[in-house]
């Protein structure tokens, strides 16, 4: 691992941070804000990204082809509750098969923030707001969701792909965060 591909990770992990952090903090979740993604900066997780740092996408990706599985990903996926896969486990009816469990809403809204910070951050300049919908469509169909957890997402990702930031942040603030409380 170089020093310059630390620092270059050191960045790409600090813009994400404050672009979730902003997200989340424009509806209202100033805890998530804070404390995302905390666990990229432990040693498990920092290494690895440096190590395989390209820029342009996850470093889990380039180690998972290199070692075949990401070790950084297992470690950040089990300390963070809005990843999907966090919530993966058996079925509670007794079928023994995976499925996703119901999130928290608050997660589910933090899982938006990131999924959007995250396109911004890989696609730079070429970002536009149906960028993170689509990344999510591209995999849809292997993602284990709850189904209301698939809904809220999915009507987030709509939304911002059909009438962009101002739109969905508003209809997550009065519509999904708002009636969450209740």
């Amino acid at each position: 691992m170089s020093l310059k591909k630390a620092l270059l990770h050191l960045k790409t992990i600090n813009h994400h941070k404050k672009l979730v952090r902003q997200h989340c903090f424009r509806v209202g979740l100033y805890r998530r804000g804070l404390l995302h993604d905390l666990s990229k900066y432990t040693p498990a997780e920092f290494l690895a990204g440096a190590r395989y740092f390209q820029g342009d996408r996850s470093p889990n990706d380039a180690q998972r082809q290199a070692e075949g599985y990401s070790a950084a990903w297992l470690h950040h996926k089990g300390r963070n509750k809005h990843h999907l896969e966090y919530w993966i486990d058996y079925d509670p009816q007794g079928s023994h098969q995976l499925c996703g469990m119901q999130m928290p809403v608050a997660y589910v809204v933090e899982m938006f923030c990131d999924r959007m910070a995250a396109s911004k951050t890989y696609r730079g300049s070429a970002y536009c707001d149906r960028d993170p919908y689509d990344y999510y469509m591209r995999a849809r169909d292997h993602y284990l969701l709850h189904p209301t957890t698939r809904a809220l997402l999915e009507a987030m990702l709509t939304k911002l792909k059909d009438e962009g930031e101002e739109a969905v942040f508003s209809y997550i603030r009065t519509d999904i965060l708002k009636n969450a409380a209740k």
